[in-house]
């Protein structure tokens, strides 16, 4: 019986950090665009940008001199 003097200021300070890292959440703005990751998904890789062309290397000949 006496462990419940020890459980339930645990779990009632647990549920306060819960409570908290909530609240921290909204602040920092996590919330914000939900629907955002779920939409980025589906976006095709062809329908982005394509990185700009590498540089060709250079001739061998022109390395050696």
């Amino acid at each position: 019986m006496n462990i419940i003097f020890l459980l339930a200021p645990f779990s009632v300070l647990l549920g306060l950090l819960a409570v908290g890292a909530f609240f921290w959440t909204l602040r920092s703005g996590q919330y914000e665009d939900i629907q955002g990751a779920a939409a980025r998904i589906l976006i095709d890789d062809e329908d982005m940008e394509a990185p700009d062309e590498p540089e060709t290397p250079a001739s061998p000949e022109s390395a050696a001199s």
